[in-house]
């Protein structure tokens, strides 16, 4: 058995060490076009926010490691281009331009994204960034300390531009937010989003909504000027942060079928839509548990699953996952936000007929000393009363209660269900009555 996965990130590094567990006499080779494997891509931002700290540090594992101890044939420096699906072959070029093939009986394409960079002038000049791989955190760290940076322009106000506001403003760098569209977290409940965009604001972060940016130019004084149809705004850095796209095309150009939003298509074995081709991480799609539908939502935990999943099956164990539900969590300041399954949008295109609350009450029992004030909203389908979703922002206890959520949504709980659950109460932690129940109470009453 010759299993070859292409890229050496979460899925890709999950699956080769996996296999070589279950298989060690399995010819594992791993084709990763960086020199670059197995770290903390989420730990960035906060990495970034130091300037003292080493960008190394987000390193889990050295590729020595994974190629002296657990014998995988790990080959960074090699980028895949094509893929030969008759041959079962994949080709192309080493990072010094070197041509190279390799011959697979099994393959996985874990190939991960990239960053959406518009095709607009100037997107392409230098200090214009984005942040995906450790080498774009790299490159940010050392533009900031060479060039002396006192004012960020952050292109998009999704989860990778929040946390970067904190760490930028953390260096005391200026940083000012722009996107076209005129909706601040659009996903979230309007009363949750107006909360989080308040304490950006407070934090020192300019907002700009709804400005349709034209080009990048770079002035005489070196500044960069990101120029708006009826707005310009100069900075000594640009951050590009639009959101990430699948790096799928090179399988997708040998026949490979893809549904969302270019994102490889997968059955629940992980299998592509060649028998002999897996496919997981960033650059694939997935089952939403309460829709049964596919969908593009690329997360760290669902990588690392699928990776694990992929390696069983090619070692001989049919693994089928049930999907994923969506649920993040990320900070903003002294905020904290998080989600999990679908929002009133979502839940009214997926055929359901969603009703929602949003309530605000307290973190911990309110004579404790340090209780603070969380926001909650939860929705529920009103035909079979199904718990649906849920948003939380706050200071504290919001990370672990969207987990209860989750779980109950995997569970196909329905919000009385939901409502009668034991769950845990001391006065630092919580109310008598959790924020939760309390939540789920006042949806009972407006589901009737």
């Amino acid at each position: 058995m010759r299993f070859v996965i292409v890229g050496g990130d979460a899925a890709g590094m999950s699956a080769a060490s996996r296999a070589k567990r279950s298989r060690p006499e399995m010819a594992v080779i791993v084709l990763e076009k960086s020199n670059d494997v197995s770290y903390s891509a989420c730990g960035m931002p906060y990495n970034i926010a130091d300037p003292e700290r080493a960008i190394e540090d987000l390193v889990v594992r050295e590729a020595g490691v994974f190629r002296e101890k657990q014998k995988i044939d790990l080959r960074t420096g090699h980028e895949v281009r094509s893929l030969d699906r008759d041959a079962r072959t994949v080709s192309g070029t080493t990072e010094s331009g070197e041509p190279f093939t390799v011959a697979y009986d099994k393959l996985l394409i874990a190939s991960g994204a990239s960053p959406i960079v518009p095709d607009l002038p100037g997107f392409d000049l230098p200090g214009v960034m984005a942040l995906k791989s450790l080498e774009d955190g790299r490159r940010i760290k050392a533009y900031l300390e060479q060039n002396a940076v006192n004012h960020v322009i952050v292109i998009g106000m999704g989860y990778i531009a929040l946390e970067m506001c904190e760490a930028l403003r953390s260096r005391q760098i200026d940083v000012t937010m722009v996107k076209p569209r005129s909706v601040f977290l659009p996903w979230a409940d309007g009363e949750l989003a107006g909360v989080v965009k308040d304490e950006v604001e407070k934090n020192g972060v300019k907002i700009n909504l709804g400005h349709t940016i034209e080009r990048i130019v770079k002035g005489p004084d070196h500044q960069l000027r990101v120029l708006c149809s009826d707005l310009q705004l100069t900075g000594g850095m640009v951050l590009v942060a639009m959101g990430v796209k699948p790096n799928s095309d090179f399988a997708i150009r040998a026949g490979l079928k893809s549904d969302t939003k270019n994102a490889l298509a997968v059955d629940r074995r992980l299998r592509t839509s060649d028998d002999n081709i897996y496919a997981a991480g960033d650059c694939a799609d997935a089952y939403h548990v309460l829709t049964g539908k596919k969908t593009y939502i690329p997360l760290a935990l669902r990588a690392n699953r699928a990776g694990w999943a992929v390696a069983d099956e090619v070692c001989g164990k049919e693994v089928e996952l049930p999907g994923i539900m969506g649920t993040s969590v990320f900070k903003v300041f002294d905020l904290v936000v998080a989600r999990t399954g679908l929002n009133m949008e979502e839940a009214g295109k997926n055929g359901f007929d969603p009703v929602s609350v949003t309530i605000k009450t307290r973190s911990r029992a309110h004579a404790h000393p340090g209780s603070t004030t969380i926001h909650l909203s939860m929705l529920a389908d009103r035909i079979s009363g199904r718990l649906l979703g849920a948003q939380m922002v706050g200071r504290e206890g919001v990370a672990q209660r969207i987990d209860a959520v989750a779980v109950a949504l995997h569970a196909g709980m329905t919000v009385e269900q939901f409502s009668q659950c034991d769950l845990a109460y001391a006065p630092p932690f919580s109310p008598v009555w959790d924020p939760l129940l309390t939540t789920a109470n006042q949806l009972l009453k407006k589901l009737g």
